[in-house]
């Protein structure tokens, strides 16, 4: 249910839009959807396990995103503010599914195999997506941005609020958990 914008809320949204707290202007904000929005995709669709799931959860990740009057420090920690974004919001849906009795889908409808891929490229992916999908959602999120998206350790543990030593130590156990599952699929 919506409710009916008020004038509080119009003065309130102009004030922001006039403030210098609102750090990026329409152009700015372009310049970093283009660069952030296909990894942030791919992150959600691979933590959500559904690309549709995807597409509205980096929807409402920018909105929210757009909303928060926050003063940016650089560009990682606008990029690290949006991914704990992102991440909250799929922590969510995983929540709503599992008290609703709903099976989250793991992760391995995600990516289609191209035609141009060979059969041992074809199957090394299924391996992979397989030993994926076996893993806990904030394993494939934590291994997901490591890997995928190459951001720092620092980066990680802000995005999921925790210190860099337990960051590095549930990296470890999710890198061995992926390699037994992924021998186990030889």
């Amino acid at each position: 249910m919506t409710r009916a914008t008020t004038f509080n809320d119009l003065e309130r949204e102009q004030s922001l839009a006039d403030s210098e707290e609102f750090a990026m202007d329409e152009d700015a904000f372009r310049e970093f959807y283009d660069r952030t929005a296909r990894g942030l995709w791919a992150y959600l669709g691979r933590v959500a396990g559904d690309r549709h799931l995807a597409d509205d959860l980096l929807q409402e990740t920018f909105y929210r995103f757009l909303k928060m009057s926050v003063r940016y420090e650089s560009e990682a920690h606008r990029r690290n503010t949006l991914y704990r974004i992102a991440t909250n919001l799929a922590c969510d849906v995983r929540r709503r599914r599992s008290a609703t009795g709903c099976a989250v889908v793991a992760g391995d409808e995600i990516e289609e195999v191209p035609s141009s891929e060979s059969a041992g490229q074809a199957e090394r992916r299924a391996d992979f997506l397989a030993a994926m999908s076996r893993l806990k959602a904030r394993e494939r999120a934590i291994l997901w941005l490591a890997y995928a998206e190459g951001a720092s350790h620092r980066d990680i543990a802000d995005v999921f609020g925790l210190e860099v030593g337990s960051l590095k130590t549930m990296l470890f156990r999710a890198r061995r958990k992926m390699a037994d599952f992924l021998r186990g699929a030889k």
